[in-house]
This record gives C-alpha cells, structure tokens and sequence, in this order.
C-alpha cells in the first residue's frame, strides 16, 4: 500500500503546489484511491502528475465532506476521469450529486462500517454539524485511519474506527481541525490518541503549527511529519 498526499497547505517536496486543502492517493495492487480533491482542480492535476501518478488509474474518488477546500477539485479531476466511483457522506447536497452523475461517474452513499475496496473502508457519516467521513485502512502493521478535515472531533472519528474495525492503530495523519486550541487541549488530544492505542500520528492541513509541534512533542520517534508530496508504504495484511 502507498500512500502519497498530492494536496496540502504544509510545503514539502520541491516543485509541488501548496494551496488550502487536502487530497491524498491510496495505490493498492486492485485498486487506486483518491481522497479528497483539494480546492482547486489545476493544483490537483499538476501535482498529481509530477508526483507519478496518473489520474486514469484512480478507480475510486472518497469526499470526506462538502467543504470546497476538499471537493474543489473533483470537477476538473472527473473532467480527465469519469470512469470512477464517487463516495460521499449521505448529507451531500442533492446537486451536488446530480452534478457527479452528470459526468458519467457513479454516485455511491456510504454508511458506516462500509468496504469501499480491498483494504478500504470508511467511518460512515459522524457529526451533527458538518458532517463527515473518515477512511480506515488495514495494513499489515494495524489500521491507518485518514481524517480531511475531522469537524465531527479527530478523537471522535478515531476511535469511531477502532470500534468498527477493533483493531489496533498504527497511523492517524490528515486534518485534524486543531487551530486555535489551546496547548492544554491539544497535549490532552495526543495524550488521548495514545489511550487509543494510536502508534503513529501526523496532523497536517488544518491541523495548525502549534498542533504539529505538541504532537511531534508527544509522539517523538513515532511523529509521522505529513505535508504536500509525503509518501508512506506499508505492507499489507495477509488476509482482507
């Protein structure tokens, strides 16, 4: 599995765009994810393509929620492939999904707990106020858990996926929807993703600079640094 952020406001790799929003790829050996499409499409393509990825191999699209910094750029993607999946959260708006389906692509609504492909599965909808999915995936090491934005509560979705998967936590990393809390808060959030059994944790997008510091604090060796071009790979499980 690898696992490759082509959108994100945190500058990385040299030569790729860095803009408000979040989008990252999961390339598996059936299937290729997009999750999140950041806020605009031209960054989304360019990045893309020099980071390798082509976006004719994506199979399937997953919109955390409606926010325009993470569906912004599912207009110009779906305008290069319409041969995909679109996952989103029940509560998006009904023209927003009639505009999906306009492409071509197929419109699916998920619901929590729900296999989206091999090795891929979601929180289902969570929140009250804006609403919003999360993604859970089985690697080898444990379950990595991928936030866009985490407006429901980032410990709220986290251990949403450990009820629904009951297992145990390798990564979390994604927005974390952290700026503006206090240190106090944000060291009692790390301090609760290590309750959880959470291995390895990186905020980034929304998460803020004084949210990555106190995690990096926290976590140390096991602080996972995300920002725009960061690549992970992690084995797979041996069964699905």
């Amino acid at each position: 599995m690898r696992l490759t952020v082509v959108y994100d406001n945190n500058p990385g790799a040299p030569g790729l765009q860095t803009a408000w929003g979040f989008s990252c790829v999961i390339e598996l050996p059936e299937t290729t994810v997009l999750f999140d499409t950041g806020g605009d499409g031209r960054i989304l393509l360019a990045n893309m393509a020099r980071l390798g990825i082509d976006p004719a191999t994506v199979d399937l699209v997953a919109l955390s929620h409606i926010h325009g910094d993470h569906t912004g750029g599912l207009e110009d993607f779906l305008a290069r492939n319409s041969e995909v999946t679109v996952c989103v959260p029940p509560s998006f708006p009904a023209e927003f999904k009639r505009a999906v389906q306009a492409t071509g692509a197929r419109l699916l609504e998920v619901s929590a707990g729900q296999r989206l492909a091999d090795h891929v599965y979601t929180t289902g909808e969570m929140g009250t106020g804006i609403r919003e999915q999360a993604l859970i995936l089985q690697a080898e090491p444990g379950l990595v858990v991928i936030t866009g934005c985490a407006h429901p509560g980032v410990v709220e979705m986290v251990a949403e996926a450990k009820r629904l998967m009951d297992g145990q936590i390798e990564l979390v990393f994604g927005g974390f929807h952290l700026g503006g809390q206090s240190r106090s808060r944000l060291e009692a959030i790390a301090h609760a993703f290590q309750e959880l059994g959470v291995r390895r944790a990186g905020p980034c997008h929304c998460s803020g600079d004084e949210a990555r510091a106190v995690f990096a604090g926290v976590y140390g060796d096991n602080y996972e640094p995300i920002n725009i071009g960061t690549r992970l790979e992690l084995a797979l499980p041996d069964t699905q």
